[in-house]
């Protein structure tokens, strides 16, 4: 899911930070895996087990494939409206589909993605409170949903920090414990391969599951985080131009790697294979401490992932006619100050308890990310960039170009459409 830190008081979204890119192509890569690469790469092997090998690595491929394309898509119209005077300020996705639709493209647009965000967050605290549970499985006392209240208090704490740059560094963390987690999985993987423990005609290369292929694919488009993203990366980049050919070697290099891990990870764990691979994971003082420091990365990364989500709720209910009322009976400036920060930290805290009880709720990690997935992700990554490419350029584009757009946007919808059916009854 993306990872926006955005500072606006006006709410729309994925805002890149200045006019005029800076980053340099290393720095760019950087930020192009960091935005993508999250936790829902350690439940790809479960889908791998859903789909087969075979098929989980085509849906990966896939989702991959698409993606990075989609996100040109958005790059193309976004220059063809910066090339219109009027249309210089056109910084965000939300910008992009009030120029496409108007004011119901932007809340349409705005809408899904902080859908995203909430199921985004919803994950982290699902992949907190199966984790916990794991290791501490021999205390029978707390439950699942235990484990997601008691991380809560420190969640609406931090919600408090209005300085995102001060948790900055603890996200950087959380992605040096996931390839520590990714490393850790893929040496257990190799010392149980090598050493004969399983036989390579027991892993499928198709199951006979109808819905494992949608399943994986669902779940590969949610691990592709950073959609969103899109503008903001190739607005920040020195040499934009050469933005196309980065993002294409990125997304060949990470969709390898996603490949890789979610077939080795089958192939070492067969039908064993759980939902979040580090759970199949010996329970060792070394697997307990990447669970640990994946845990705690993700407490203090919590924060920057609901933070667009306080953003739009706080930036609507602002301009309630209670809200105003409240803030105008205030005896002075400072009253309405210190007001407007209670009923601030009142909200976020309240959404957060509500994103903890939906978390609490949802069965099962890899389920509720393939739904993720296969709904909004699909309509953000797929439906959306081919509509508005569409809109914008359809009549300069020749017949290839104006039947893959079509074939995209057919497609995405009959992806989202039974993702979502082939998650709610299961797979």
């Amino acid at each position: 899911m993306e990872r926006e830190a955005e500072k606006s008081g006006a709410v729309p979204l994925l805002q890149s930070s200045s006019s005029s890119g800076t980053a340099s192509t290393t720095q760019t890569l950087g930020n192009i895996i960091v935005s993508i690469v999250g936790t829902g790469v350690l439940g790809l092997p479960f889908a791998f087990r859903v789909a087969g090998w075979f098929a989980g690595s085509l849906g990966v491929t896939i989702a991959g494939i698409s993606t990075c394309y989609c996100m040109l898509l958005l790059v193309q119209c976004r220059d063809k409206l910066a090339s219109e005077e009027e249309s210089a300020e056109v910084k965000t996705y939300g910008d992009l589909g009030y120029k496409c639709m108007g004011k119901t493209g932007r809340y349409v647009t705005e809408f899904l993605i902080f859908i995203s965000q909430c199921g985004g967050s919803i994950s982290y605290l699902i992949f907190i409170g199966q984790n916990l549970l794991s290791i501490f499985k021999n205390y029978k006392t707390l439950t699942y949903s235990s484990y997601i209240f008691l991380v809560v208090p420190i969640q609406i704490a931090l919600s408090w920090i209005n300085s995102l740059s001060s948790l900055a560094p603890f996200s950087i963390f959380a992605d040096i414990c996931n390839v520590l987690a990714m490393a850790l999985v893929i040496k257990e993987n190799v010392e149980k391969i090598s050493g004969g423990e399983f036989s390579f005609k027991d892993r499928e290369a198709i199951t006979n599951n109808i819905g494992g292929l949608p399943f994986a694919a669902g779940m590969a488009v949610f691990c592709f985080e950073g959609f969103g993203m899109t503008l903001a990366l190739e607005a920040s980049m020195k040499e934009r131009g050469r933005f196309s050919k980065l993002l294409a070697q990125a997304f060949t290099g990470i969709t390898l790697v996603y490949v890789l891990f979610g077939f080795f990870g089958y192939m070492a764990y067969g039908d064993q294979t759980m939902d979040i691979v580090t759970l199949n994971l010996p329970h060792n003082w070394w697997s307990i401490a990447v669970q640990m420091g994946l845990c705690l990365g993700i407490v203090f990364t919590f924060p920057i992932m609901v933070h667009p989500i306080h953003e739009i709720v706080e930036g609507k209910l602002k301009k309630t006619k209670l809200f105003q009322k409240l803030t105008c009976n205030a005896y002075d400036n400072n009253s309405t100050t210190t007001l407007e920060k209670f009923v601030t930290y009142i909200i976020r805290a309240v959404l957060i308890v509500g994103l903890a009880t939906l978390a609490s709720c949802v069965p099962g990690f890899s389920e509720f990310v393939s739904l993720v997935g296969s709904t909004v992700c699909a309509l953000v990554s797929f439906v959306l960039p081919a509509t508005f490419h569409l809109k914008l350029l359809g009549s300069s584009l020749n017949f290839r170009q104006k039947a893959l757009d079509f074939c995209i946007l057919f497609f995405g919808l009959i992806f989202a459409a039974y993702g979502t059916y082939n998650s709610i009854v299961g797979v």
